[in-house]
């Protein structure tokens, strides 16, 4: 037994003879050694480059603060995601009768707070992933419960869009694309990268997490702005001194309450639905063009559930050059990935996109495509009246020879309507040394089509009361009696012109006639 006590003791003291002691530092911890340089001595480059670090003095007791920050690793996983959640909170508390009163709103609300917590469990896992990966406070894991109650289909009266909220202006600074097939601010991945990256940016600008939260809702300028005034008459700058509307006053304390009850549900009376503590989906490749129903139908899934994980798809095909990658629940990706790969019933995608080589109607569109006006008109949201711009893309059947679409496509498609414009027979009075040209420029209209509704050469002229025929472009927006005015106004100038007694029988003639100005007759 002497002999074993021996033989320990030596093997500690060769273990510490070959430790490298680090320096303490003012909290009592050590640093960590710098890294071990290469030796060109052979015999240095024995040393092993890393060496244990041992503390020297009083060990001091872990705090509470400590053991619930990421920087100790906990002997025990979390039993479920809210647990998990719990234990990343690093935000401090608001207290205030704002959190209070918004503590009872949702505490009173269970059926509201059960549907919101399970349309949660889908995208919850994700965002605490990213969270923690960035070393961000995981109560901002909640937010999404008071921007859209974790509905990335949701869309505010400002038309914010998405879990986030993003609205239009924002998502594209921060690189969501919205085009006629997608919205990105809708993307479970894209939006949530997007509103980290904000809040990330806001933090820094701030340096307060509740002043981020303020300007994430507020707007930065707005809130800048707010501590810039409270700084001029030397008031306080915290987010309860500041002076802001309504909504942003109440924003953090709706994220406070609803911490407070995941926190403590039992205290609220609140039964929270179980989220496992591992991912939900994972991301599947696919390299072609796929109709939303296949995709949904390869993958073993309901539809609803499909949409639910892939929401800024918000046409019936998915680009495989703008959205390369799909959301699947987990054990339904290797299935859409075997079935993906095996299918042999035709083509991947039923639809496409056609771009608009010249402005046109839709119903010389729908020619061009091979569909009937009504189907153009109902699968690209065409409302009447309207012409599409040159350059708009619009969604069609897909043909067997046709190509997937282009990546240029994929990320810029947009369709761009113009209001439909007629043109209207109408018949004004000639004034004094009017000519052909002069009656274009008054009405807006070339000489030479003014020359060849009336017969006559460019360079001809008119007398003073003489008829002239004009078809003048009208919006079909305008009402018959705006044009009609129009034309009379413009016929009352040029009578200005004329003599007075001339002028008085001129305008008697545009009484008599005043019925008869506009007409229904549509020129081709």
């Amino acid at each position: 037994m002497k002999f074993i006590h021996l033989a320990g003791l030596s093997t500690l003291l060769w273990l510490t003879g070959c430790a490298t002691v680090g320096t303490p530092t003012a909290g009592g911890a050590h640093s960590t050694p710098s890294a071990t340089v290469p030796a060109t001595d052979p015999k240095q480059a024995l040393v092993p480059p890393h060496t244990a670090v041992y503390p020297r003095g009083a060990l001091q007791p872990i705090t509470a603060a400590d053991a619930a920050s990421r920087g100790v690793a906990q002997l025990k996983a979390p039993a479920d995601l809210w647990e998990r959640i719990r234990r990343g909170f690093a935000m401090p508390n608001l207290e205030s009768d704002l959190v209070q009163d918004r503590e009872q709103w949702y505490a009173t609300r269970p059926d509201y707070m059960q549907r919101m917590t399970e349309r949660s469990s889908k995208y919850l896992f994700y965002v605490v992933e990213e969270l923690e990966r960035r070393g961000m406070p995981t109560e901002l894991a909640l937010l999404p419960y008071i921007e859209s109650a974790f509905n990335p289909q949701a869309v505010s009266s400002a038309k914010a869009a998405g879990m986030w909220q993003f609205m239009p202006a924002t998502g594209n600074y921060f690189e969501l694309k919205q085009n006629i097939f997608r919205d990105d601010r809708r993307d479970v991945l894209a939006s949530t990268r997007a509103a980290l990256d904000y809040l990330q940016k806001l933090y820094g600008m701030f340096g307060d997490w509740q002043l981020a939260l303020a300007a994430y809702n507020w707007g930065e300028g707005s809130v800048s702005r707010a501590i810039a005034r409270n700084q001029k008459l030397g008031l306080g700058i915290s987010y309860s001194e500041l002076n802001m509307p309504a909504e942003t006053r109440l924003y953090v304390p709706k994220l406070q309450a609803v911490k407070n009850i995941i926190a403590n549900p039992d205290l609220f009376g609140t039964e929270l639905p179980l989220i496992e503590n591992h991912p939900y989906f994972q991301t599947v490749d696919i390299s072609h063009d796929i109709d939303v129903t296949l995709a949904a139908k390869l993958a073993d899934v309901r539809l609803e559930d499909f949409k639910a994980l892939n929401p800024s798809s918000h046409r019936m095909v998915i680009l495989a050059a703008g959205t390369p990658q799909i959301l699947l629940p987990w054990d339904n990706a290797n299935v859409f990935t075997r079935n993906y790969d095996a299918y042999t019933q035709g083509q991947y995608a039923s639809w496409t996109a056609w771009t608009a080589p010249s402005t046109m109607s839709v119903s010389a569109a729908a020619q061009q495509v091979g569909m009937s006006e009504y189907d153009l008109r109902s699968v690209n949201n065409i409302p009447p009246r309207m012409l599409i711009k040159a350059g708009s893309a619009l969604i069609v059947p897909r043909s067997a020879t046709m190509q997937d679409v282009s990546e240029h496509v994929a990320d810029t498609a947009q369709l761009s309507l113009s209001p439909e414009i007629v043109n209207r027979k109408a018949a004004v009075k000639a004034g004094k040394r009017d000519t052909v040209a002069s009656i274009a420029k008054r009405y807006g209209v070339s000489a030479s089509n003014v020359a060849d509704w009336n017969d006559l050469k460019v360079n001809a002229g008119f007398k003073v009361g003489q008829q002239v025929v004009l078809y003048l472009p009208v919006r079909m927006a305008t009402s018959r009696s705006a044009v009609r005015s129009k034309v009379q106004a413009t016929a009352r100038s040029s009578e200005k012109a004329a003599p007075a007694s001339k002028a008085t029988a001129t305008r008697k003639s545009n009484r008599s006639d005043k019925d008869k100005v506009v007409k229904t007759t549509r020129k081709k």
